[in-house]
């Protein structure tokens, strides 16, 4: 009976994937049914489906009745669906839930120029913390060392999964963090002091790994012995060449403008970080194709965000900018916000709208983080990365009720709990 009852069915499957024209990638392993289904591909559709495959792809994506969920497959329901959400920066993995200094990561106070601190020496990805955002939709982290030196360190990107950090890793080194603020000068004549000799420092240690990186490549030319390693200029020749961004966090339009003429002198690729003033460069930013990694909605409007505005997110919309809402780092428990709640916020008392808000935290922050070929939309080939909600992701009552990383669904308790298999 077993075998029989096997052929029937994939004799079922078979049929209902020749109806539906079909083909899927591989053998499917989970469903998603939707009575709204946001696919960030286009309109979102009524009663749809997401299919997705044993190697964790999307199989196939569209309204229910035009593609085919095959006989005896777990299909999950829910009232909206939605791409698993995409931070756009983070400190989550190497900031803990407890703040106590053996979960306290995010940054190190031993020197203000330190580039070369990797993020996946610091990562945790069994951190409370990390289950916790999964458990509110977010399946897919741009994290790493947090803003307050000068050079602070570099960031990655993950997964919010994983018992390892090879589990979790999507990208190993994502970018380098600076801060051209207020927040990474230091008191009792210590250096950096004021903003022209954070400047300086910057600039200095920018030519300086600009010279180291052409000794290196003369001595290649020639087939030389390479010189000794420095692991900090080898960090910065990486983002002179182009391949890392650095990630400057600005607030006030003096630094803001003190990065873009960085960028200007240096020719790196720069993202803007917290930007609170960011929309006084709104023209600019658009015409230099310079995303804006933007500040928490609801971060607290003090110090250098005095002029934090809650339709910030709706000017750079507005302007064209490329932009995302991030979950950002505060100095107190638990370090950092929930981006389905700050995008809900900009979504409508910021007039940011629905759709505009959900592109924030998932297809625009995966652009900006160049995986957008993986994740941030529900797409065939795409990792199966889905979000599920009993009701209007940005209602406050609604609950997130299931997540699924790459076919691996959480729920329940477990989607705020299990953090490794």
């Amino acid at each position: 009976m077993r075998i029989l009852g096997k052929v029937l069915g994939a004799i079922s499957a078979a049929v209902c994937l020749a109806m539906s024209g079909m083909t899927p990638a591989a053998e499917a392993q989970l469903a998603v049914r939707a009575e709204t289904l946001w696919t960030m591909e286009g309109s979102p559709i009524a009663d749809g489906v997401v299919v997705i495959g044993a190697d964790g792809k999307i199989a196939a994506v569209g309204p229910f009745g035009e593609v085919a969920i095959p006989f005896g497959m777990e299909v999950r329901r829910c009232a909206v669906a939605t791409p698993g959400l995409v931070d756009v920066r983070s400190t989550i993995g190497l900031t803990g839930i407890y703040n106590v200094p053996a979960d306290q990561d995010q940054f190190d106070r031993g020197s203000p120029m330190q580039p070369q601190l990797r993020a996946i020496d610091a990562y945790n990805p069994r951190e409370r913390l990390v289950a916790y955002a999964r458990g509110f939709g977010v399946t897919t982290l741009h994290t790493g060392h947090a803003p307050g030196e000068l050079l602070s360190g570099q960031t990655m990107i993950v997964k919010t999964r994983g018992g390892t950090v090879d589990d979790a890793v999507v990208v190993r080194e994502a970018g380098v963090a600076a801060t051209l603020s207020p927040i990474a000068q230091k008191g009792g004549g210590q250096s950096p002091g004021t903003r022209a000799r954070m400047v300086e420092m910057l600039r200095s240690d920018l030519i300086e790994a600009r010279a180291y990186a052409r000794k290196h490549e003369a001595s290649d030319a020639e087939g030389k012995e390479p010189q000794s390693r420095d692991l900090k200029l080898e960090s910065l020749a990486r983002v002179l060449s182009g391949e890392l961004p650095l990630i400057v966090t600005a607030n006030k339009s003096q630094d803001i403008a003190n990065a873009l003429r960085l960028a200007d002198e240096f020719g790196f690729r720069l993202w803007l970080d917290m930007g609170a003033e960011s929309s006084l460069f709104a023209d600019e930013l658009k015409q230099r194709q310079i995303p804006v990694l933007l500040h928490p909605t609801m971060a607290r409007a003090v110090g250098d965000l005095d002029a934090l505005s809650l339709a910030a997110a709706t000017a750079l919309a507005d302007a064209g900018v490329l932009f995302a809402i991030q979950s950002g780092y505060e100095g107190y428990v638990p370090k950092v916000r929930i981006v389905l709640f700050e995008a809900a916020v900009a979504a409508g008392y910021g007039g940011l709208g629905f759709e505009r808000g959900l592109r924030a935290v998932t297809i625009d922050a995966a652009r900006i983080l160049g995986i957008d070929n993986r994740v941030g939309s529900l797409a065939v080939g795409k990792d199966g990365d889905v979000a599920m909600y009993s009701g209007d992701p940005f209602e406050y009552t609604t609950r997130c009720i299931g997540v699924i990383i790459e076919g691996e669904l959480y729920v329940g308790e477990e989607a705020f709990e299990r953090n490794y298999p």
